[in-house]
């Protein structure tokens, strides 16, 4: 009872990163709290297969649903289950990742639920709050941070009235950190059979398709970043081979990909991705703060753009006055070389 709850996107046995990022900002929320971290995976084969793998990020509680006909994801099983253990364990948040699976299940457990649902959250934290009508003050509150008009400015959303408290969160928004290898934690298998019977979809087939080549940047040690100082799109394909010749991923800033340079599926910022890798060559990028907060935590950062005063310098570790089409071919030329 009034728990902090986290969904555990599951690929197959395959867990992703943000799946872990949200199991630890959990366990930083209710320990803040002083109440116990639960989750729930929800699969087919999971059984004695991922709990050791989820236990360790500090799990109280995990629920494992584990069940053939949810080997794929499907909305209406999948909203069901998850429904139904919320409300049998009436957390007082729940967190959902910020992905395709996530922004579509989330929704539809609120709305079983009767409660709020805040989307594409990049901060999160626990405060009290004071009703400026009634002056009623309300304690502990989760403090729903997420990008607004077009990530301008920051917005603080709560839900003071219903439970839980639910928010999905941007994929790199935090960290995270195994806590115990021998994490002490209660298993729980869940069986939900009828669910099979309550759908009207059927999955057929799954293919990859084009997402075989998409740029993975939550995993990346080395992005070569483009902003709109890069000029061109034909200045933009030089970072392309700047990045294959380091072994790095491409990303863009919001006005690049708006330019057509770049797919909106490798934007950074608080309308993209948030990312944490060890080196980050921003090129041609302003600095402007809804792109910085998806990258600012990066290890090292190398800023090269031709405006000295620009705010993307002063983040930046390494900076390089000077144009694109002149430094880059130099970089791709250098690494080429140590090759």
């Amino acid at each position: 009872m009034n728990n902090v709850f986290v969904y555990c996107e599951i690929d197959g046995l395959n867990i992703p990163l943000v799946t872990y990022e949200l199991l630890s900002e959990g366990r930083r929320l209710a320990t803040a709290l002083g109440v116990q971290l639960e989750a729930i995976a929800v699969g087919d084969g999971l059984k004695s297969k991922i709990e050791a793998q989820l236990v360790p990020y500090g799990v109280d509680r995990l629920c494992v649903v584990d069940e053939k006909h949810l080997h794929d994801y499907l909305t209406a099983p999948f909203a069901d289950v998850v429904g139904e253990v919320l409300a049998a364990w009436k957390p007082q948040i729940a967190l959902f990742p910020a992905t395709f699976e996530g922004g579509d299940l989330a929704p539809r457990v609120a709305a079983r639920l009767c409660t709020g649902l805040t989307a594409h959250c990049t901060r999160l934290a626990i405060a009290d709050y004071t009703d400026p009508v009634t002056g009623e003050t309300k304690h502990n509150l989760l403090h729903q941070v997420r990008p607004a008009l077009g990530g301008n400015i920051e917005a603080t959303i709560l839900t003071p009235q219903t439970l839980p408290q639910m928010a999905t969160v941007i994929p790199g928004s935090f960290v995270p950190q195994r806590v115990d290898e021998q994490y002490d934690c209660e298993i729980v298998y869940h069986a939900h059979e009828k669910t099979a019977k309550l759908s009207h979809t059927s999955l057929v087939s799954l293919e990859d398709g084009e997402q075989a080549g998409k740029n993975s940047l939550s995993e990346a040690k080395v992005v070569v970043c483009g902003g709109y100082g890069v000029g061109s799109e034909k200045n933009f394909r030089l970072l392309h081979e700047l990045a294959t010749a380091m072994g790095g991923e491409v990303a863009a800033t919001r006005a690049a990909v708006d330019a057509g340079w770049a797919e909106r599926e490798v934007q950074i910022g608080q309308t993209g991705h948030t990312i944490r890798p060890s080196l980050f060559i921003a090129c041609g990028c302003s600095g402007a703060l809804q792109f910085t907060s998806g990258m600012k935590d990066s290890a090292t950062i190398v800023s090269i753009n031709t405006d000295p005063d620009a705010p993307m310098n002063a983040l930046a570790d390494y900076v390089v006055i000077g144009r694109i089409e002149e430094i880059v071919p130099k970089m791709i030329q250098q690494y080429k070389e140590k090759k």
